[in-house]
């Protein structure tokens, strides 16, 4: 799974998941020995993250979230993918 972007301990994953769990564009994310799935649209899927970093991870998502979903078409259509900026 891509590592998209990587700030404050946040490590920020992508794929495309053909007929898989999540048919919605989302981003999974870690932070130590927490795992979040969020949608786009900054929906939580599944798992769940500390306040101080799931307020950064939406933050992120909400600057980004043109370069999210080209990032999910490409990786959809088998493309690739590129790196998105981290937070500073």
């Amino acid at each position: 799974m891509p590592a998209l972007s990587m700030f404050f301990g946040i490590i920020v994953r992508m794929h495309s998941e053909k007929g898989g769990k999540h048919n919605k564009p989302h981003i999974h994310a870690l932070y130590g020995d927490d795992e979040i799935v969020v949608g786009i649209d900054g929906a939580v899927l599944e798992g769940n993250f500390p306040n101080k970093q799931m307020k950064l991870l939406l933050a992120w998502i909400a600057i980004h979230e043109d370069e999210l979903k080209a990032n999910w078409k490409l990786l959809r259509n088998g493309d690739g993918y590129f790196k998105i900026e981290p937070l500073r």
